[in-house]
């Protein structure tokens, strides 16, 4: 007895030792949690596994779990992913995981471990399902092999586990020698040089052309066009004529047009309609003034999406309203569709005196929410009065919602400034909920200030909108004073910020802009030496007050020089005032048309959400209705010279047509 009761007590004893080590141990910390993100991505592999072993418990432990397999894939075990799926099914890294890990099987040639994890839950990339074709092949022969080909159909440059099923499938005669001149234009379409190079090179026959021949063309296309010294008997001097003529007309198709004129006899009848749709297509995008007409001797040429749209953009500029009808008749389905086609369409079919056709157009859009819907209403007279049905959801369904482990994550991840992460987290959790459950999941981001979270979220409801929610005002104060000190719109400036930065204080984009106005660091010191603020310092760039006033002087300095047009003003702000005044045409050109012909798609698309915005914002402001046809206006015609002031606020101010 006695015997059993020292063994008791010595075994207390350590139980007592062993608890007061397990609380002397240190908690995990956030510092530690980042210095394993920094190791994983600097490829320090003792590093990470060092931290790794401090981060047991850690709210984002999963992650650190995943940047240590994700760090030695190359030795990756198919037991080491299916623990890791497992434990963490309730998170996107589960997926992110699983897709690592099977590409990494497929590199190496693992199709044990390969067949063991796929399919992913979650569909596959081009990368992937190149490496589920190798495997299906390696299993059943190679009828898989038919999968492979609508992948060649592509102008980008495809990963290399499709070379070897493409290099079977030209083997074997699958891939035409028409298919890969077919993919030699989309590779010239699309600028990818080095693909166009490597696909003509190892052409056969008369089709091949030699790469100092096409690297002469790259040097001066122009000039290589207006020679016209092909080889106009073969297939690949036709070929390379025409890729001269895409490498100058991207570059001038006004200047392209007289040299195109001459050569374009030499060619066969469908190599001529070629060559004039993507002349064409270029001097809309150009926004050339005879591009209509260059549009209309490419009559029965195949258009892909952006040529289609940009066939209705150079009819729309030319105010010829049939031929904008018949782009838009001409157009696939699901593009037709769109909204703005619809609303073109509608105008077209009013202009042929189809009215009747025309307010069918406009009553389906004016049960929608966005740029186009408020055109459309206003065609019938009405306003889009948008009815609020916000969820207000209890405390005791917050607290739950946030309760989740994958919510906890995402505010986490949010906190530590890993937005992107954040945000897979979070739609990995509000993903198939009905509009309640969105509406809780918006209101929720809200009262933690993940403002973007709640917008985007609210965004996705489909019977049941709270539009003060797809709305927010946040830092109200400091949008408020900075409209008044800068004689500005609040509802524009409150719009600006909710596309540039979701209301996001202290986000940097990757181009550099930074803040809830997204200003460009030259273009705060710009603005700093307009407004005599001598003591302003780059690090105040962030600052809510700075950053507002600022972002609302640029602004009204835009508007003020572009004829006061809000359109025009927002244009500059995204993509820097010169380019918004070399938008504008030689005459007076509608708003809504200067808008939808704005060349570059993420602009065009900016400038229509900010202005659409505007319109909720100033009915939660209480302004006077104002027509957005109203503030849209008309684009006088340019003017000479340029305007004044820093080169844009926003993300593409150095990006090129």
């Amino acid at each position: 007895m006695v015997l059993v009761l020292a063994r008791i007590a010595v075994a207390l004893a350590a139980f007592a030792l062993g608890s007061a080590a397990v609380r002397a141990a240190p908690e995990p910390t956030d510092a530690d949690f980042l210095a394993a993100k920094a190791a994983f991505e600097h490829g320090q592999r003792s590093r990470l596994e060092a931290l790794a072993a401090r981060l047991s418990g850690h709210g984002l432990e999963s992650y650190v779990e995943y940047w240590r397999l994700a760090s030695r894939l190359d030795v990756l075990t198919v037991d080491d992913a299916r623990g890791f799926v497992t434990k963490w099914a309730d998170s996107p890294l589960a997926e992110r995981l699983r897709v690592d890990a099977l590409k990494a099987f497929g590199k190496r040639g693992d199709w044990y471990a390969f067949g063991a994890l796929y399919p992913p839950a979650a569909g596959e990339d081009v990368e992937l399902s190149c490496y589920a074709i190798q495997f299906r092949r390696q299993r059943d022969g190679n009828a898989p092999l038919a999968a492979v080909k609508p992948l060649w159909f592509n102008g980008q440059t495809t990963p290399e586990a499709c070379e070897p099923l493409f290099a079977a499938l030209i083997g074997s005669g699958e891939l035409t020698i028409t298919d890969r001149r077919a993919r030699f234009r989309l590779a010239a379409e699309t600028g990818n040089v080095r693909l166009a190079r490597e696909i003509a090179d190892a052409m056969p026959g008369d089709s091949r052309i030699a790469a100092r021949d096409l690297a002469a063309a790259d040097r001066d296309a122009g000039r290589a066009l207006a020679k016209g010294e092909f080889a106009w008997g073969t297939q690949g001097g036709r070929d390379l004529a025409l890729y001269a003529l895409e490498r100058a007309a991207r570059n001038d198709a006004g200047a392209a047009r007289a040299a195109w004129e001459k050569q374009r006899v030499r060619l066969p009848p469908a190599d001529r309609l070629y060559g004039n749709a993507r002349l064409a297509y270029h001097a809309a995008r150009q926004l050339h003034p005879l591009a209509n007409d260059w549009y209309r001797e490419a009559e029965g040429a195949a258009y892909n999406d952006s040529q289609h749209a940009w066939r209705a953009r150079a009819a729309l500029r030319a105010g010829a309203w049939s031929d904008v009808e018949a782009a838009i008749a001409a157009m696939p389905p699901a593009l037709a569709q769109e909204p703005g086609w619809r609303y073109w369409k509608a105008r077209a079919l009013g202009a042929a005196g189809r009215g009747d056709d025309a307010r069918t157009l406009y009553a389906g859009l004016a049960a929608e929410f966005g740029f186009y819907a408020f055109l459309g209403a206003e065609a019938l007279g009405q306003r889009i009065e948008p009815l609020s049905q916000p969820a207000n959801p209890s405390p005791e369904l917050l607290g739950a919602f946030g309760a989740q482990p994958g919510i906890r994550r995402a505010v986490k991840l949010a906190e530590l400034d890993m937005r992107l992460e954040s945000q897979r987290e979070w739609a990995y959790v509000v993903r198939g909920r009905d509009d309640e459950g969105l509406l809780v999941a918006a209101a929720y981001a809200q009262s933690v200030g993940l403002y973007d979270r709640a917008i985007n979220t609210a965004e996705r409801t489909t019977a049941r909108h709270d539009f003060r929610l797809r709305y927010l005002m946040p830092y109200r104060e400091h949008f408020v004073a900075a409209a008044r000190d800068q004689a500005a719109d609040p509802a524009l400036l409150f719009s600006l910020a909710r596309q540039e930065s979701r209301f996001a204080p202290d986000i940097v984009s990757s181009a550099g802009a930074v803040g809830l106005m997204q200003l460009m660091p030259p273009t705060a010191r710009w603005v700093a030496k307009q407004m005599g603020r001598t003591d302003y310092q780059s690090a105040q760039i962030a600052d809510l007050a700075t950053n507002t006033q600022f972002g609302a002087f640029y602004f009204k300095h835009c508007q003020d020089r572009l004829e006061g047009m809000p359109a025009l003003a927002a244009a500059a702000y995204n993509a820097g005032p010169n380019r918004a005044q070399a938008w504008r045409g030689g005459a007076p050109l509608e708003g809504a048309i200067w808008v939808e012909s704005i060349p570059f798609n993420e602009t065009r698309d900016y400038v229509k959400k900010v202005l659409a915005n505007a319109m909720f914002y100033a009915r939660e402001l209480e302004q006077p209705y104002v027509p957005l046809s109203t503030r849209l206006g008309t684009v006088p015609p340019r003017g000479n010279g340029s305007v004044s002031g820093a080169d844009g606020a926003g993300t593409i101010a150095s990006k090129a047509p």
